[in-house]
């Protein structure tokens, strides 16, 4: 039984370069929580933990019907609020809101077989057997097809403006402006990597 790994399927959504790129990107179907607050909070914690046992579930069941796939990388859409914090570039943002006041959803892409029903029996299960309550809030999501702007970012979060800033200058000498949320693949599990080593996908959809 061949395993289906989502990342050499879709090479180029998984994939960027060290300078940034405009990317057409395809309409996809994930597994979803959303929160609010702190990544290194418990309540962030809690959320990973219930996105990634769903997803093991999901993905056990369907290898019991030799649909067998690989866990996808945990990805993230990241907001605020923008009256409160009017004026914000991408790049300024991270360090001039305040990690408190950040909204987000985490995500993990699901393959075409899987389907929302299928993420039902999964809740029940997690949330019943396994006593996970946040299972509860997981919930199907569809990114919507587009044009993106991305960059790979090497290192710590806390550099991230430094990409952010290399994205902006090509949005703007390209005449580009923002078309949705600030996105995020993390290609390191960073609870396990060292904070030199991650590597991420920051992506800026655009029109």
């Amino acid at each position: 039984m061949e395993k289906l790994d989502l990342a050499k399927k879709y090479k180029t959504y998984f994939t960027a370069k060290a300078q940034p790129q405009l990317v057409q990107i395809e309409k996809a179907s994930f597994i979803s929580i959303c929160g609010k607050g702190d990544p290194s909070g418990e309540p962030f914690k809690k959320n990973i933990e219930a996105l990634y046992s769903i997803a093991y579930t999901l993905k056990f069941t369907h290898k019991e019907k030799n649909e067998d796939f690989v866990v996808s990388k945990l990805e993230g859409l990241w907001w605020f609020d923008e009256k409160k914090y009017a004026g914000k570039t991408i790049d300024s943002s991270p360090v001039e809101v305040p990690r408190s006041e950040w909204e987000y959803r985490l995500m993990i892409r699901m393959p075409e077989f899987v389907k929302p029903e299928d993420l039902v029996n999964a809740i029940d299960k997690v949330s019943g057997e396994k006593k996970i309550q946040k299972a509860t809030a997981v919930e199907w999501f569809t990114l919507e097809k587009g044009r993106s702007v991305q960059i790979m970012h090497l290192g710590p979060f806390s550099t991230e403006p430094e990409s952010l800033k290399k994205i902006s200058v090509f949005m703007d000498n390209n005449r580009l402006s923002r078309n949705g949320l600030h996105h995020e693949i993390y290609l390191s599990d960073f609870r396990k990597t060292a904070p030199e080593k991650l590597r991420t996908i920051l992506r800026e959809p655009v029109k």
